[in-house]
């Protein structure tokens, strides 16, 4: 069994890769002096840099699981989302408390890998 991680410490792995899948660990924004908006573009933007790491785009993203603090953000977080995705994935946004009081929102992705 052939499984790869990358940016492990000791509780997680942020990608695991299994075969022809990808698994993203939730990701959260660095700077959470950000709205939710904000705070979803730099999530995004971390996942364009796994997913450059692997090889692939936005494309091959399958699913997203988002997870945010106020579901009355669900605008603010689309709007950040729809400008950065292509090819929509199968998508989950559901409203829950988060790790941290200052995380706004996190996103956990299962990515096609060639």
């Amino acid at each position: 069994m052939n499984i790869q991680r990358f940016d492990t410490n000791a509780r997680l792995s942020r990608v695991v890769v299994h075969g022809n899948t990808a698994y993203f660990s939730g990701l959260t924004a660095d700077d959470r002096g950000k709205d939710t908006q904000g705070q979803t573009a730099e999530i995004l933007a971390k996942a364009d840099a796994y997913l450059e790491t692997l090889g692939v785009d936005r494309n091959a993203v399958l699913s997203a699981t988002i997870w945010l603090r106020d579901i009355g953000d669900f605008d603010l977080m689309n709007a950040a989302w729809t400008a950065w995705i292509d090819a929509p994935p199968a998508r989950a946004t559901v409203e829950a408390v988060l790790g941290l009081p200052d995380i706004r929102v996190e996103i956990q992705f299962t990515v096609a890998i060639a």
